[in-house]
């Protein structure tokens, strides 16, 4: 990811944006180019097992709604290289309540296939833990934790977590692995 767009803070979804990006195909899209960089419809439709013309197509629905930019340092001749125009997403809670039967499905649509996403790469972890060096294996970790808290609580250990999180790189410094965090903190009925 070039370095101006490192900078550039997380793009918050909207209504708008929200529908224009709640689409399996497209979250698959952003995130891939968020995680190896510029490429093309075709080199994206090869690594996601999908027709070219489905990946330009919804790479241009990207476009419309800013989430996704050319990027012509990497083009040569007609190819058409596509890169991420942020580092991340933040999904507004204000969403939730929006009173468009539209926005809401596409918040489900969209929660639902980031768990998907989620469960996905905690699969992949699990198959292929015994590739990693040892000293991965230890420091990786799948913990939880049952507390009872109130709401104002819960933001703030949110807020503390998101902040050690930030203080670390995007990018992959010498001899660093990329590592993805997930956070999930939901509420649960006594039963």
């Amino acid at each position: 990811m070039a370095e101006d767009q490192e900078n550039r803070p997380p793009r918050v979804l909207d209504a708008r944006s929200l529908r224009g990006l709640a689409h399996p195909l497209r979250i698959r899209l952003l995130q891939a180019l968020r995680r190896h960089g510029p490429a093309t419809a075709s080199q994206l439709a090869e690594r996601l097992g999908e027709s070219s013309g489905a990946t330009s197509y919804h790479l241009r629905q990207l476009a419309a709604h800013g989430f996704v930019e050319d990027a012509p340092e990497h083009g040569k001749g007609r190819e058409r290289w596509w890169r991420a125009a942020h580092t991340g997403t933040v999904f507004d809670e204000s969403l939730v309540k929006d009173g468009s039967a539209e926005t809401r499905g596409a918040v489900d649509a969209y929660l639902h296939e980031i768990a998907t996403i989620h469960q996905q790469e905690v699969s992949s972890w699990i198959a292929t833990r015994s590739d990693w060096p040892e000293e991965w294996q230890r420091a990786a970790d799948m913990s939880d934790y049952t507390l009872a808290v109130t709401p104002e609580q819960l933001r703030e250990i949110n807020d503390k977590i998101h902040e050690v999180l930030a203080g670390y790189p995007r990018a992959t410094p010498g001899d660093a692995e990329r590592v993805r965090v997930h956070l999930h903190a939901l509420p649960q009925k006594n039963d």
